[in-house]
């Protein structure tokens, strides 16, 4: 494995209250090429809160990635993510809608919304890893990503 292009590992952010789903993504992380930590979170409150830092994770690191279910309890992805948008210290923060939804009224939203991108998730643990790894090779290894 290798660490980001600043040397250090990089900070991925799931917002994902499904423990199969995040499973899935631990398993497809630890295969990929790039050294990361990965940090999760439940709902969009607890996302926010960590976006943020504050409450009990204020000192939380600022996710070089955030991988967004939209169905979540007590704040949905697309309420994290319209937030998000509208915070000058967090809007350049790369988001990856991974969601069950093949809605288009979801899709168009977070487009609307800002999203870096909009991936359905597979039902296979072989496609799963496949979208996970995808993810991590294009927005880890061949973005250039704006200072933190």
């Amino acid at each position: 494995m290798t660490e980001s292009a600043e040397g250090r590992p990089v900070e991925i952010l799931l917002a994902e209250d499904n423990p199969g789903d995040v499973k899935l993504t631990e398993k497809a992380l630890e295969k990929g090429k790039v050294l990361n930590n990965l940090h999760v979170v439940n709902d969009g409150v607890e996302a926010l809160a960590f976006l943020r830092q504050q409450g009990e994770y204020d000192d939380a690191p600022r996710p070089d990635l955030l991988l967004l279910d939209l169905n979540m309890p007590r704040k949905g992805g697309q309420e994290v993510l319209e937030e998000m948008k509208d915070d000058e210290s967090l809007r350049r923060i790369p988001v990856v809608v991974l969601t069950s939804s093949e809605a288009e009224e979801d899709i168009i939203e977070s487009y609307d919304l800002h999203a870096n991108a909009y991936l359905t998730k597979p039902v296979d643990f072989d496609g799963f890893v496949d979208i996970v790894s995808s993810v991590e090779d294009f927005f880890l290894t061949v973005v250039k990503r704006p200072p933190k």
